[in-house]
């Protein structure tokens, strides 16, 4: 056994790692150790760098943790399975690099809680800001950045089915806007993406690879960690297993960004958690916080397909045949149907108007198939990915085992809530009445799936229990709050765990409530503000700007003070 000292002990070198050895090494004056179980995301390995590659490592033991729900009591027992980034990178390596920071919204209703003043949207915007370099974006707009290292294409959506789809939202009743990112999300457009000149652009490759020839910076691969180590409620450093040895490792500060499952998993292995479930398996409780692993949240979606009588989708691109072609276009050119992530538009919707704001998500196809790679019986065909982004079902994680490599007990609750259920029935009528459209009808072949049998709100309840999956956002299982909330893991002003010094949470555990769209660039914000926290530097200046909201006038519409600038604007 082997033990060395570093300032910073990095457990994952995924979304929120990367970030964090990057800020954290910065300037050379301290020591980081970062520790990811996975392997490297090697400069050549197409799975990962070829953006339409992104079915590949799905499933794939290489790339993939393969997790799996327990049977979901609402969905007749199904497992649903989950896939996380077994790599450097993380999620953000095997993902579908879509990039939406979600709604000004929800994090103004992070920022109403009681000690999460700091979190609404005015102090998380300078951050959102500070990672972007948003190319499509105007320069003058403050609510952009434009020099950060996540470099931010926008998809060009050309194809006529992203036209006439954009089309068919409008004539249903839906607006256009012009930056789903900016100062209005509502509505319908082409969609950021973590795409830059054909390649996927990944948290490790814009934050990690950058700075491997720092001094202060050591990244190991394959180093699973199997326990914080604590001196009483003091963490020391960690103990992780690396090519069939076991390490100790001293660190002045654990920082656990492994993400929502990972991270209440070691913690729960760490003696941090309900001290009754950690007793019964034999777990001495360092800190009893009943917190860890509850407030499970996710989103849950379906894809709606249609055949296309035009042959302008991407269907064939499908065919195993003409793969070869496809692949060399990409290898020498970084061009052709490989070098997109086809998640190329979309848009988000309020399904009634009992809602603030936006709790539908569509995104929008030129090619039907599922997100393992099973492709629709189909000569050509399209369809929408949508689900409700903001359920109030809620879910936990536990372990069943002291090995860390069994997989935690996880129980998501899709569909348990009436919220959650009236909202999937509207989402799907939403669906359909937009592609029902007469600007889809010159490619409208027939919806093939879920099909014509499917019509009643039970009918449609009952397809999604059988057909939905998850859309891979699990996160809020480690949630920032006060002390003085019972359920609350991470102190939101500095990222300690509550009860103890030295070990901190950063990634989407640590979020109080799921966004409203995809959740690496939420992660991504988390992480940089977090490394200003850590590293004692003062916090960016909140920035108050002035962004849409429903039903509002403009000067109504941010709930913070509007700057001198904003309220002349409006």
């Amino acid at each position: 056994m082997t033990t060395t000292t570093y300032d910073y002990v990095i457990v994952g070198g995924g979304s929120a790692g990367s970030v964090l050895a990057d800020r954290l090494s910065d300037g050379g004056n301290s020591s980081v150790l970062v520790l990811e179980a996975g392997r490297s995301d090697y400069p050549w390995d197409l799975f990962i760098q070829m953006p339409a590659a992104l079915t590949f490592p799905s499933g794939n033991p290489l790339y993939d943790w393969r997790y799996q729900s327990d049977p979901e009591p609402y969905m007749g027992g199904r497992r649903v399975a989950h896939a996380r980034g077994k790599v450097l990178g993380g999620s953000s390596s095997i993902n579908g690099m879509i990039f939406q920071r979600g709604n000004p919204l929800d994090y103004e209703r992070w920022g109403a809680d009681a000690g999460m003043e700091t979190w609404d949207f005015a102090h998380c915007l300078p951050y959102f800001n500070r990672m972007e370099n948003a190319l499509a974006a105007d320069p003058e707009d403050e609510l952009r950045g434009h020099d950060g290292p996540l470099v931010l294409e926008r998809g060009p959506a050309t194809n006529p089915l992203f036209q006439a789809f954009f089309a068919a939202a409008q004539e249903a009743g839906y607006p256009l806007t012009d930056d789903v990112n900016g100062y209005r999300q509502e509505g319908f457009a082409a969609f950021d993406r973590n795409v830059h000149k054909g390649q996927r652009l990944s948290a490790s490759r814009a934050y990690l690879r950058p700075n491997f020839g720092r001094g202060n910076l050591t990244v190991l691969t394959r180093a699973l960690v199997t326990k914080v180590n604590f001196k009483g409620n003091v963490a020391t450093g960690v103990t992780y297993r690396r090519n069939g040895k076991t390490h100790q490792v001293n660190a002045g500060e654990v920082i656990l960004a492994g993400g929502a499952i990972n991270t209440p998993q070691l913690l729960q292995l760490s003696g941090i958690g309900d001290a009754q479930h950690l007793n019964s398996l034999g777990i001495n409780s360092v800190v009893n916080l009943p917190g860890v692993g509850q407030n499970l949240q996710d989103h849950l979606e379906v894809y709606i397909q249609h055949a296309c009588t035009q042959p302008v989708s991407m269907q064939p691109a499908l065919d195993v045949w003409r793969m070869p072609w496809i692949g060399m276009q990409w290898l020498f050119g970084r061009k052709g149907p490989a070098s997109t992530n086809h998640f190329e538009g979309g848009g988000f919707v309020r399904s009634n108007e009992d809602v603030a704001y936006p709790n539908l998500m569509f995104h929008f196809l030129p090619v039907a198939v599922r997100y393992d790679g099973q492709k629709a019986d189909a000569k050509h065909g399209y369809q929408v990915h949508i689900g409700p982004m903001y359920s109030d079902a809620r879910g936990t994680l536990k372990i069943k085992s002291t090995d860390p490599t069994v997989h935690p007990s996880m129980v998501f609750n899709y569909l348990s809530t009436d919220q959650d259920r009236r909202e999937w029935v509207e989402a799907i009528h939403v669906a359909r009445d937009i592609l029902g459209q007469s600007a889809m009808l010159p490619f409208n072949g027939g919806e093939l799936s879920p099909g014509k049998a499917v019509q009643t709100d039970a009918e449609i309840l009952d397809w999604v229990a059988r057909d939905a999956e998850t859309a891979l956002h699990p996160s809020c299982t480690a949630k920032m709050g006060p002390d003085s909330d019972p359920m609350a893991v991470v102190n939101p002003l500095d990222m300690t765990v509550h009860g103890t010094s030295g070990l901190r949470v950063v990634d989407a555990s640590a979020m109080p409530y799921v966004t409203n769209g995809n959740i690496y660039a939420p992660v991504m914000m988390l992480a940089e503000k977090a490394a200003d926290l850590i590293a004692g530097k003062k916090p960016l200046a909140p920035q108050y700007a002035e962004f849409y909201r429903h039903g509002l006038s403009p000067l109504e519409r941010n709930g913070a003070p509007l700057t001198a600038a904003a309220a002349a604007k409006a």
